[in-house]
């Protein structure tokens, strides 16, 4: 979403745009699935608009897609019970405690507020999860300056995209191409060789092994980059000192499609359940929408560790036969769909995080490099919003922005 906000915009400005993808697709960590005989597609990345950011919802609007609210009641599973809960407002109250100065680890500042067990767990529970971080390296400043960003744009409102989230990406391309922007998919980048005012960029496709221009934007994922499997040469000290700062998270989720909504007559309007200390313990319907899927997802260092493919699958199975008292869900099931982005080599990861102490470094990595360098992406975003599409999309939009100024 980074790369191609930046391409659309530069490219309708008329500037000479080469957009090098090295997935099959566009859209990166979006990514839609369709299902047969459902209006309402799954996602295996991004599903959430979580709130109302304007760039987002502007860009939603001018592809004409239609979002729905999220409704339903909150429900968990605990001590064998299934009941309706407040279980995200005890985490909520605990987050309202953070300090106002100092960063250090949510671990450290959690263990010092000596809470009753339940509740310590939960607010735990809740960091790792929303952010498929963990809590012993999050920073304190890093969440209280997300708990801001997020009360700004209604951050507690969630909507969903009901074309599916990737024609948002699909969008952006076709403004770009349109514009004259040239678009090369199944093109890696292996590296970057530039100086002022120069960049060669080499490509492991044979039909274009180089590529040179005056600047290049580098939207590429955190842990990519992290794992320098995309050289850059000379290595620009700040930025890459910013980069190890920042930690890259992990999480699971797998969407099951059912043949009936039979949780309706456990936990008729159910929206999310939260399930502590079993194998899946967060999920979420479709609601309103009537699709009979449930998602679930693993964040942070247990998803980290946990289950994949049909281990994954057979986990959630598990965790909901038990929540439900349901032996037959294996012959109600008519598909599942997961991704594993921690072992995709073009990802590696859920999604960036700040840990204590480099709540500073995605400020140093939207500063330009000699004019020549751009980076991009939702760790590079400075307005507390790490880890989302409105995140992604607005460090796309700064880079152009400012590419534009430099040009000018």
């Amino acid at each position: 979403m980074a790369g191609l906000a930046a391409a659309r915009g530069l490219a309708q400005s008329g500037v000479k745009v080469v957009l090098l993808e090295a997935s099959g697709r566009v859209g990166g960590r979006v990514h839609t699935v369709r299902l047969a005989g459902s209006d309402l597609p799954a996602e295996v990345g991004a599903e959430f608009v979580h709130g109302r950011p304007p760039e987002l919802m502007a860009l939603i609007e001018e592809a004409g897609l239609i979002l729905f609210e999220r409704e339903g009641d909150f429900f968990s599973f605990e001590d064998g019970r299934l009941k309706k809960t407040d279980w995200e407002e005890s985490a909520f109250d605990v987050l309202e405690k953070l300090p106002e100065e100092g960063d250090r680890p949510f671990a450290e500042f959690l263990a010092e507020q000596k809470l009753p067990e339940k509740v310590a767990a939960r607010a735990r529970s809740y960091v790792e999860g929303f952010n498929a971080a963990d809590a012993n390296v999050i920073g304190t400043a890093a969440l209280r300056k997300q708990q801001e960003a997020e009360d700004a744009i209604e951050g507690d409102r969630l909507f969903r995209i009901r074309e599916g989230y990737d024609r948002l990406p699909l969008f952006l391309l076709d403004c770009f191409l349109a514009a004259g922007g040239r678009a090369h998919l199944e093109t890696a980048v292996t590296a970057i060789e530039w100086k002022r005012g120069e960049v060669r960029v080499q490509t492991a496709n044979a039909e274009l092994p180089e590529v040179n221009a005056q600047r290049a934007v580098i939207a590429l994922p955190l842990s990519v980059m992290q794992t320098g499997s995309v050289r850059i040469s000379p290595q620009p000290i700040a930025a890459a000192e910013a980069m190890a700062a920042l930690a890259m998270g992990s999480a699971s989720r797998i969407t099951l499609v059912f043949r009936e909504r039979f949780w309706e007559t456990a936990a008729d309007g159910l929206s999310f359940l939260f399930a502590p200390g079993e194998a899946v313990p967060v999920w979420w319907s479709s609601a309103p929408d009537a699709s009979p899927t449930l998602t679930g997802w693993i964040g942070g260092p247990r998803a980290a560790a946990g289950p994949v493919g049909d281990m994954l699958r057979d986990a959630a199975l598990a965790t909901l036969g038990k929540v439900f008292g349901r032996d037959d869900l294996d012959s109600l099931l008519l598909s599942w769909h997961t991704h594993d982005w921690q072992r995709d080599p073009l990802v590696r990861g859920a999604y960036s995080y700040a840990p204590a102490g480099a709540v500073q470094a995605s400020q140093v990595l939207a500063r330009p490099v000699e004019d020549t360098l751009y980076f991009a992406g939702e760790h590079t975003d400075t307005t507390g919003h790490w880890g989302t599409v409105h995140a992604a999309l607005r460090s796309g939009l700064r880079v152009m922005e400012r590419l534009l100024a430099a040009s000018s």
